[in-house]
């Protein structure tokens, strides 16, 4: 006898009500068997209402940002395979089956629905520049497996969510899904899905460049916490070259004439390779300190028990 995997579908919303019908009905249709949560983030017009008619089970979660929402979805729902999606219907409901036979087939622990725009006013300005930007910093130093690190359209195994820490708040909380599945070294995989504008009614609540500073923020934050020795020898770097470039002329000086006349500039640059030094030390006592958290994490991920057959 087959066995077929229990999936949730989980909405995080806020003032959708021009989307999320359509949203719950879409993927009603392309997962029959599918269980559609969607989880109100406080909002202020009929949300809640046309969800639950289009027939989703409906939650609230009133700590605003979309991390929190996250949080509270992945800490009650319990299923084999969850699709988190975005409710305003810019994602392509249609591809979800594929999406999940590709994380049953190859047994994976997500898979990231990377945006194939439709339409060239699926991008607010400057969103584009910034994902690739984002994308390109978090492939730098943590491992380039993702095209689109920002998508809100993600397959996950049970394994997958029941071991993410879902700290973040906002919509930083993409980011941390993929550093934790890179940082793991999880196997995750990638495929283009439709990606189109919103109904003319919906409004987007993604503010390009607050959200993109969070977002940086949370990225420099995680190398220096995941990447410690990368992130303190670079600081040490950049503290060595001050310090030398403050002693070329007083050295020069001394070599000339025997004499320091600068001396505040000599124990500025002395103080300055003294912090180089403190700081790469840092970084090397930390890393240890993280390959431990590292490890701790690891072994929670694999202490979750397989629900779907591994091929």
């Amino acid at each position: 006898m087959s066995w077929t995997p229990q999936v949730a579908v989980i909405v995080p919303c806020l003032n959708e009500e021009a989307a999320i019908g359509k949203v719950v009905t879409d993927f009603r249709a392309a997962l029959p068997d599918a269980l559609i949560f969607v989880y109100d983030n406080g909002s202020t017009d009929g949300t809640a209402e046309a969800a639950r008619k289009a027939g989703a089970v409906v939650r609230s979660e009133h700590l605003r940002g979309k991390g929190n929402v996250v949080a509270r979805m992945f800490a009650d729902i319990e299923a084999d395979v969850y699709v988190m999606v975005d409710g305003d219907d810019t994602y392509d409901a249609a591809s979800a089956p594929g999406l999940i036979q590709l994380l049953l087939a190859e047994s994976l622990d997500m898979v990231n629905g990377a945006r194939e725009e439709k339409s060239q006013a699926a991008y607010r300005r400057g969103h584009r520049f910034g994902n690739r930007l984002l994308t390109g910093l978090v492939a730098w130093f943590f491992g380039e497996r993702l095209n689109d690190m920002l998508s809100g359209y993600r397959i996950m195994s049970r394994r997958f969510v029941k071991s993410f820490p879902a700290l973040a708040s906002g919509f930083e909380t993409e980011t941390e899904l993929t550093v934790h599945a890179l940082q793991l070294r999880l196997p995750i995989g990638e495929r283009m899905t439709p990606y189109r504008e919103r109904p003319p009614a919906s409004s987007s609540k993604l503010r390009t460049i607050p959200d993109g500073i969070r977002i940086m923020r949370l990225i420099i934050r995680l190398v220096r916490e995941e990447r410690p020795l990368e992130f303190f020898a670079a600081v040490a770097g950049l503290l060595m070259l001050a310090s030398l470039i403050l002693a070329i002329p007083v050295l020069t000086e001394y070599w000339r004439t025997g004499l320091v006349p600068r001396l505040p500039t000599a124990v500025l640059s002395t103080g300055l390779m003294l912090l180089a030094f403190l700081s790469l030390m840092s970084g090397l006592i930390l890393a240890t300190v993280t390959r431990g958290r590292v490890e701790s994490k690891r072994l929670q991920y694999l202490s979750i028990p397989i629900r779907i057959p591994r091929r």
